[in-house]
């Protein structure tokens, strides 16, 4: 048994279960006596309680373990991102980036281990891997997210900890036309800088109607926003390590040192724009089809306007470093000192990002007699593309050395760097061959396509089948490519040399005073680079031969789905059981660099791949006990397939001469998925749709796990075969050349368990007293374990240690809290998200994928909104205040112990004012 710290909102929870439960036979057997109660269910409610309804009768009826928003629900807090607003539900938590929600953990698992889908339809992804940035769906084009904790077999493209669904509207289920418009204007509390201001805006609207009586229905969305990139970072490098003797003068022997800091403050801009379309036409009740597309194009530009001072012991040649006034503390971890002869810099990094998603969907429904068909044909594809570019100045005439007050105690605050020289006169500063350089740039691309094909038949279940109602069968088939390339180069000094920047490309200082710099210059970096540098990047250096790759899969779903409906005594019984058989061929293709070939010879095509098929078998049972009480048990098989990326078949590949023993390092295009046998026990406690009680556990045992390991055996015939070809006749008579040797690569290996429990609880206080008339809460609080610990990917041990670790993406603790009040129009909602340390998953500067350890988070966001009644002249008009992350909560990164701080950075408050007006 798992033995968990119980705080004061999991103790109120479990509480209020308890209370609720008991008090269920006394309420029925009033209810009983007194024919003239009021129904619940019969209470016509409006605003937030509609939408928290909506979702507790999503729940209730479905024969899954579920969660749900309604679109009552969102867009009620200022939700950047649809992530925003899935991060509330229970067992779910977000990763923030540059202030935003933008993945999801489901159940304590990392993003990779859930799928999303858009209208039942798997989703392309921007990035390197499967898992959707939701801050690229608009939360105001989504009408719905149903969140399956539990799998059954007519799920396609389920994931392992759970498949998120986002739904957008289907017209003719609206009664009338509807027109809504809405607004609004936000402003961050970090301010100007940098040449960009702290203001933001958001705007949308949609219509929807039928037409033909009804026969024809049409619903149009677009959403706008522009938004302002404020950030303030304090980083160090990576990584910490224990420092010999003499390797840093001043520095004791064994002492934990970080080689170089960093403050910055970011600024920038995201604009998006989004369009969402759906047409449907039902002649009759025989056919029902649906058109519907999707699409969002998203551009975001920063700087990091920073200053940096390398500790490493070199200065450009200038003498040793020489630290004094050294503290150290308790665990060995430098602490504080002065850090003289160091040579600072002044950075801009510039990077812009433009992503484009587009989906189209069609869906035919067909009543044939007692059969049900479906026939559906999907298709969406996505492109990212990159530019990074970086400047460096320097204090000239060389050697401008400086002695720099370190601090590094801040108990959550922001590391202090204090340099003792000025560098906010532009005019002091060149574009120099700097001790890190003059420049360096990427420009990476990324394509994802994803086309699909289904067809389900659903027909009575024979009478011999009596727990049976209907049963399904049904097939889908997808294909997906998905493609890389990452073009590179220095970016070097122009025919001018060594130069100042323009006044005419300065921005003006930015204040660093928060990390204890001072001021320094930012500028315009893209147009220095244009102006003074020169940029050309390749794909063609051997080191970048590898970053190109392709990935191809092929996927054929079939099931059989047999749904339940039966009563066992007076219980009745609803659910279903079936099996799912996914067969996978999977492929990549990519090059190698063997610098010992001929010029013109030197890159080596390279294909790997595998094929191979999953059997699912699921069941869902929900039982109906008396008083609105229900009991649910799901047994289920789940995958989830490998990361992209790591599909690739990408190497590094070369030949140890001495020895004979080849080696590589790279991808892996014969993995197997991650795989996992789980179970699941829910019970809840239903009053009508207007509130709910919930306790649910779950276990997974995880039967593989995918590590990046160096392992012995592997076959390089192809490649060593090649080699030998080039330089066989130059080995020495006593070296034999091995065809296999060492590959550090993900592959698959032992698993592990994890189990959770979380308590939900959605409870209208009124239904204590009269005298909370309006009040109510919705709760969760999650707690998550397990047995696995994985052996960190080489390329991560700078920042997590070379120890096994905790799986990423697991918070044992999770707690959500929401509070409102509602009456006659005027509504309040606090919400709080809190989740306790975790490994989170960043881009490094490589473009490839590293964890941190990231501390627990604990976000608080408000809204007060008004809007007019009917019998008022402005009727339909709705007015918003809404603030976010109102404790102005940081995200701080660690390496390995607290002591050690890696990232903090501070996005500040944002506050919106707006209106939304419904025809």
């Amino acid at each position: 048994m798992v033995h968990h710290k119980r705080n004061l909102l999991s103790a109120a929870l479990a509480s209020a279960i308890a209370l609720t439960a008991t008090g269920v036979q006394a309420q029925n057997a009033e209810t009983n006596e007194n024919p003239q109660a009021v129904d619940l269910d019969t209470v016509t409610v409006t605003g937030i309680r509609r939408g928290i309804e909506s979702a507790i009768s999503v729940k209730r009826d479905a024969t899954s373990i579920v969660e749900a928003i309604s679109a009552e629900d969102i867009g009620k807090l200022p939700d950047v991102s649809i992530a925003e607003s899935i991060a509330r539900l229970p067992g779910l938590a977000a990763q923030r980036v540059a202030g935003r929600a933008q993945v999801i953990s489901v159940r304590g698992l990392s993003p990779d281990f859930a799928t999303t889908t858009l209208n039942g339809r798997e989703m392309v992804s921007t990035g390197d891997n499967r898992s959707v940035e939701f801050d690229q769906y608009p939360s105001e084009l989504i009408s719905g997210v149903t969140v399956y904790k539990t799998p059954d077999a007519g799920l396609v493209g389920q994931g392992l900890s759970g498949t998120l669904d986002m739904q957008t509207v289907r017209p003719l289920s609206y009664n009338d036309r509807v027109v809504a418009v809405s607004g609004r204007y936000q402003k961050n509390s970090l301010g100007e800088a940098g040449g960009v201001d702290p203001y933001g805006n958001r705007f949308n609207v949609s219509y929807i109607d039928q037409f033909a009586d009804r026969t024809i229905g049409l619903a149009i969305g677009y959403s706008h926003s522009d938004m302002a990139k404020q950030e303030n970072q304090v980083g160090l490098y990576e990584p910490w390590e224990a420092v010999g003797d003499g390797w840093r003068p001043g520095v004791d022997a064994g002492t934990f040192y970080s080689n170089g800091i960093k403050a910055l403050r970011r600024t920038g801009n995201a604009k998006r724009d989004g369009v969402m379309a759906t047409l449907q036409f039902r002649p009759g009740n025989g056919w029902t089809s649906t058109l519907d597309g999707f699409y969002t194009k998203a551009k975001e530009h920063d700087t990091a306007n920073q200053f940096e001072v390398g500790l490493g012991d070199y200065n450009g040649g200038y003498g040793r470093l020489d630290v004094t006034d050294v503290t150290v503390n308790d665990n060995g971890s430098f602490v504080s000192g002065t850090a003289n002869n160091v040579y600072p810099l002044v950075r801009g990094m510039y990077n812009y990002r433009e992503d484009e998603v587009k989906a189209l969907g069609w869906n035919n429904e067909f009543n044939v007699g007692e059969v049900r068909l479906v026939a559906d044909v999907s298709w969406s594809k996505t492109e990212r593309d990159e530019t990074n570019l970086e400047n460096n100045l320097q204090l000239l005439p060389a050697p401008q050395l400086d002695s720099v007050i370190l601090n590094y105690g801040g108990g959550g605050d922001f590391a202090q760097l204090n340099p003792g020289l000025d560098y906010s006169d532009y005019t002091r500063l060149y574009l120099a061959n700097t001790i890190y350089g003059s420049g360096y740039g990427k420009t990476p691309h990324v394509d994802d396509e994803l086309k699909g094909y289904k067809l389900v038949a659903s027909f009575p279940a024979p009478e011999a089948l009596g727990w049976f109602s209907d049963i399904d069968v049904g097939v889908n088939y997808a294909e997906r490519e998905k493609n890389k390339s990452q073009p590179e180069g220095n970016i070097t000094l122009g025919a001018q040399g060594v130069t100042t920047i323009a006044p005419e490309l300065q921005y003006g200082q930015v204040d660093l005073r928060f990390a204890g710099v001072g001021y320094i210059p930012s500028w315009n970096v893209p147009e220095a680079v244009a102006r003074y540098m020169v940029f050309n990047p390749t794909t063609a250096e051997s080191y970048l031969i590898p970053k190109q790759w392709s990935v191809e899969e092929q996927i054929t779903t079939s099931w059989i789905r047999a749904n339940i409906d039966a009563e066992i005594g007076s219980v009745a019984v609803r659910g279903n059981v079936g099996v799912q058989a996914q067969s996978v061929d999977q492929s990549s293709a990519s090059n190698y660099w063997d610098g010992s070939q001929p010029v013109g010879s030197q890159v080596i095509p390279i294909e790997k791949g595998k094929s191979y098929t999953d059997y699912l078998p699921s069941m869902n049972l929900a039982f109906e006990l008396p008083a609105e009480q229900t009991v649910r048990f799901a047994l289920a098989r789940q995958v989830a397939r490998p990361r992209v990326d790591e599909l690739r078949a990408s190497m590094e590949f070369g030949v140890d001469t001495s020895t004979g023993k080849p080696g590589a390092s790279g991808g892996n295009a014969e993995l197997d998925p991650w795989s996992a046998n789980s179970i699941d026990l829910s019970y809840e406690k239903y009053f009508g749709t207007k509130a709910y009680v919930a306790a649910a556990v779950f276990y997974k045992d995880l039967r593989t796990y995918i590590y990046t390991e160096k392992r012995d055996g592997y076959d390089f015939t192809e490649q060593v075969e090649n080699w030998l070809a080039a330089n066989g006749q130059t080995l020495p008579d006593d070296v034999e050349v091995e065809m296999t040797g060492f590959y550090t690569a993900p592959v698959n290996g032992k698993g592990g368990s994890m189990r959770g429990a979380e308590l939900t609880a959605s409870l209208p206080l009124d239904m204590f007293t009269d005298a909370l008339r309006g009040f109510g809460i919705v709760a969760s609080a999650s707690f998550n374990d397990s047995n696995i610990t994985i052996p960190p990917d080489p390329g991560t041990t700078s920042s997590v240690g070379s120890d096994p670790i905790m799986l990423p993406g697991l918070s044992k603790r999770v707690y959500n809290f929401t509070a409102y009040y509602e009456n006659n129009g005027f509504e309040v909602r606090l919400n709080q998200r809190k989740r306790s340390d975790f490994i989170g998953e960043i881009g490094n500067f490589a473009g490839n994928r590293t964890l941190r350890y990231v501390e627990g988070e604990d976000v608080l966001d408000a809204q007060v909104s008004y809007s007019f009644g009917d019998g008022s002249a402005l009727s339909g008009l709705s007015l918003y205040l809404q603030g976010s992350n109102l404790t102005n909560s940081k995200y701080h990164t660690y390496a390995e112990t607290k002591d050690r701080p890696l990232e903090t950075i501070e996005w500040g408050k944002s506050w919106q004012v707006g209106l939304s007006y419904r025809f």
